[in-house]
């Protein structure tokens, strides 16, 4: 029996999510210390496969993971051939199997994997905020050399950006291969083949600077006007390393996490907008983060929304690419752009949601001739790209709503050779990021955080008109009623549909008497702290007059719901809303 590759795919997603519910590799960790300590000799401290299987088995883990996986022995004739993978990650265990799915890739087999471990550190304050301490690249293949399969490195973990030149901290890893390989690489073999790796990838970084100089020369023949142009080759990451901008956008699928692209569009939306830290005055910081720099601390600036955004469009199938321009006052901007099989041309904004349908200006038409009047907030456009392609824009004019996107036409749009991206960007490229960890499914408890933040809101409102001299009633049957209008705001973000609001509306009338007032404020957040939210609405006049409202037979209410997204990331929405008899 044979699997596709994306339901394979699908297969090892599942099984990994229903493994990590129950624990199953905490609970192995427990067996394998207590089988060491217990049962194993002091001189034999070394575990085989079959003393940790039978630990498995006699202990009742197998068979429970087997009756939760609801595995039908009976149809299943062959063992599933599995290609060959690795998990990288701080919370994730590296994986790597032959395409026999029986055994164990031997030594010879993994030294040809070049993708090294990526680790992020990240600092969290007891607000929930996060830091990126620092990002580090680990070269793991040295174990390959190791008597017994075990080696121990000291790493020297340098910080980002602005401050990458300077040293956080010391790591000491420890690396040890399970089960043990039945034969080990001399020290020189590896040593020998990661020298021959740096010297190729060296090579094929000169050669590619070398080309972009020459395609930077050529553009610039065309019109000198060019040279003020965003046309972004290379970007530093959060090392301070340079890297050409195709590298840091790749097809990836999100699994079952997220069904629909807009929905993906709504996902990198709600993760946090924050621009790169810089030191005194002057322009923008440059820094571009590594996707799994950017999804660890859940923030960053316009071109990792942007990468990300792309990423997972290519996913989906469409023919998707980030751009890179400027928008109102000429501030630098990327957002993302997707060419539909009929020439429709729709931009997406990374930060927000939005989309836009794009339809050129013609500078030529008589001043009297309509012209469509574009909605984006993008003022001009450099050059566009994805993982497989780069392009500059050689148009007249980089104003967005003059251009025209035909990107195959060589006189709108100078290419570069994909042959000399594909060298130093494409998946198994010695140059190129390691491919891109898999989303994590959301670890928040939508319905009990949105009763947390809901219980907070109210002590702090009752707390805040107290100190006003007003007593506070709630009443929960009006908070309840404002449940379908959040979920109806929250649709609307995501599908760009409004439903559910007659019913709400027709609710409301009931609820409110004849002779009172109701009135009702919404607010959107992507974080979770109830008392900086709470800041956040009084400073909103109408939010304000609402928590302070005074009168005959006041009632308030408020309700909180969470919507949850991969990596932990949520969109939160609150309505503070209030019903009083009106006294003329």
């Amino acid at each position: 029996m044979s699997l596709p590759p994306e339901k394979a795919s699908e297969l090892k997603q599942l099984i990994h999510q229903q493994l990590s519910k129950m624990d199953v590799h905490g609970r192995i960790r427990e067996i394998l210390a207590e089988t060491i300590r217990e049962e194993l000799a002091p001189d034999q401290q070394h575990l085989s496969t079959e003393d940790l299987i039978k630990a498995l088995r006699r202990r009742g883990i197998i068979d429970d993971v087997m009756k939760e996986l609801n595995f039908v022995t009976d149809s299943v004739d062959q063992e599933l051939p599995s290609s060959p993978k690795q998990t990288v990650g701080f919370d994730k265990q590296s994986t790597l199997k032959k395409s026999d799915g029986t055994r164990m890739a031997d030594s010879t087999t993994m030294l040809s994997i070049s993708d090294p471990i990526h680790m992020v550190l990240i600092k969290t304050d007891i607000f929930g905020e996060t830091t990126l301490v620092a990002s580090y690249f680990l070269e793991w293949r040295s174990v390959l050399g190791s008597e017994n399969g075990v080696t121990s490195l000291t790493v020297e973990l340098m910080g980002v950006g602005t401050e990458s030149k300077v040293s956080v901290g010391i790591l000491n890893i420890k690396l040890e291969m399970y089960p043990p390989l039945s034969q080990t690489l001399s020290q020189e073999v590896v040593n020998t083949q990661l020298a021959l790796e740096r010297q190729k990838t060296a090579e094929k970084e000169r050669l590619f600077l070398v080309y972009a100089k020459q395609w930077w020369r050529e553009y610039l023949q065309i019109r000198p006007s060019h040279n003020s142009r965003l046309v972004k080759i290379f970007a530093q990451d959060e090392n301070g390393i340079n890297r050409p901008v195709c590298s840091y956008v790749k097809p990836l699928r999100a699994g079952r996490l997220l069904d629909t692209p807009r929905q993906a569009a709504r996902f990198v939306n709600v993760l946090g907008y924050e621009r790169a830290p810089v030191i005194g005055g002057g322009g923008k910081q440059e820094q571009w983060c590594t996707l799994l720099a950017f999804l660890c601390r859940n923030k960053g600036d316009c071109e990792d929304h942007a990468n990300l955004l792309c990423s997972l469009l290519l996913g989906y199938g469409l023919e998707a690419f980030v751009c890179v321009g400027t928008k109102a006052k000429g501030a630098p901007h990327a957002w993302v752009m997707t060419c539909g099989t009929d020439g429709t041309i729709m931009f997406w904004e990374s930060l927000t949601g939005h989309r836009y349908i794009h339809k050129p200006t013609n500078p030529d038409e008589p001043p009297l001739a309509e012209q469509p009047k574009p909605l984006y907030p993008y003022r001009t456009v450099g050059c566009v790209f994805n993982h497989q392609t780069f392009l500059g824009n050689c148009q007249p004019s980089d104003a967005v709503e003059t251009c025209v996107f035909d990107l195959n036409d060589e006189s709108k749009w100078k290419p570069m050779s994909e042959e000399a991206i594909k060298s130093v960007c494409a998946p198994g490229a010695t140059t190129s990021l390691p491919p891109f960890p898999p989303l994590c499914a959301s670890t928040i408890d939508a319905s009990a955080t949105s009763n947390e933040i809901e219980m907070q809101l109210r002590l702090l409102v009752s707390e805040h008109r107290k100190d006003l001299g007003l007593t506070t009633v709630w009443e929960d049957q009006l908070s309840y009623l404002l449940s379908p209008a959040l979920a109806s705001y929250e649709f609307e973000r995501t599908t760009s549909i409004s439903a559910g609001n007659e019913e709400f509306q027709d609710a409301i009338r009931r609820a409110v008497p004849d002779g009172h007032t109701f009135k009702g404020f919404p607010i959107h957040f992507v974080y979770r702290n109830a008392r900086r939210a709470f800041a956040t609405c009084l400073r909103s006049p109408f939010c304000e007059e609402i928590i302070c409202c005074r009168g005959d037979q006041v009632r308030l209410a408020v309700r909180v719901r969470v919507f949850t997204y991969p990596e932990s990331a949520c969109a939160v929405w609150i309505m503070f809303a209030c019903k009083y008899r009106s006294v003329l």
